[in-house]
């Protein structure tokens, strides 16, 4: 499995988990610029959420939240700014992120608000 196609499993079990917990899946890959796409919009009750989706397959090379870099965060706000400048009627927002490692087992951790 390459890069691009664990990412894309993650995103699948990353949409399922949401959906599963009671959240409304807006939109998926939603792109702002070439820094910039949000993994998953989704609703809460009345809060919009972006979530930003780290895969591993496994721990080896260190935790999905670790490659959240304060550049990516930087680039995330930058989309949910601009999302939110073009959706006005969401007032309630955050971001979340979710980590998942394929292996040896499957294991989804959810920050919210980070």
């Amino acid at each position: 499995m390459n890069n691009i196609t664990t990412g894309k499993k993650g995103e699948e079990i990353a949409v399922n988990f949401l959906v599963k917990h009671g959240y409304k899946i807006i939109e998926r890959n939603k792109h702002f610029s070439r820094f910039c796409e949000i993994d998953i919009i989704a609703a809460e009750k009345n809060t919009l959420v972006f979530v930003e989706v780290k895969t591993r397959k496994n721990n080896n090379l260190g935790i999905p939240f670790e490659a959240i870099t304060k550049t990516k965060y930087e680039h995330i706000k930058t989309g949910v700014f601009t999302y939110l400048n073009e959706n006005p009627k969401y007032k309630k927002y955050r971001i979340d992120a979710i980590g998942i490692t394929l292996e040896p087992e499957l294991k989804i951790e959810h920050l919210k608000n980070i």
